[in-house]
């Protein structure tokens, strides 16, 4: 069987084992991937964006469901809004680093 590469099989599971055990969707999956590897493979910033990408899509996704279910309206978030957000997260996170 093919093994993944060596920033995934850091400590006692292979991320990609533990995604499966969890049972964790494509979104959630893949953020959690990307959380792993941050700081081993490339821009560990990058990663971190990527992560973040996901899940901003994953709770964008979990949003429309709730709504779409409850009242059922959609719940549209615009994507400007969530830039925004994104840029409010990172200039926090520079601030409180002093960058």
């Amino acid at each position: 069987m093919a093994k993944g590469p060596p920033y995934y099989q850091r400590g006692s599971i292979d991320v990609w084992d533990f995604i499966r055990d969890q049972g964790l969707n494509f979104h959630l999956g893949n953020a959690i991937k990307y959380i792993c590897r941050a700081g081993h493979k490339d821009s560990k910033i990058q990663d971190l964006e990527k992560a973040i990408h996901y899940l901003q899509n994953e709770l964008h996704h979990e949003k429309n469901l709730y709504l779409r279910s409850s009242k059922g309206i959609p719940y549209q978030v615009r994507a400007e809004i969530l830039e925004v957000e994104r840029q409010a997260f990172l200039s926090e996170e520079s601030d409180r680093r002093g960058i």
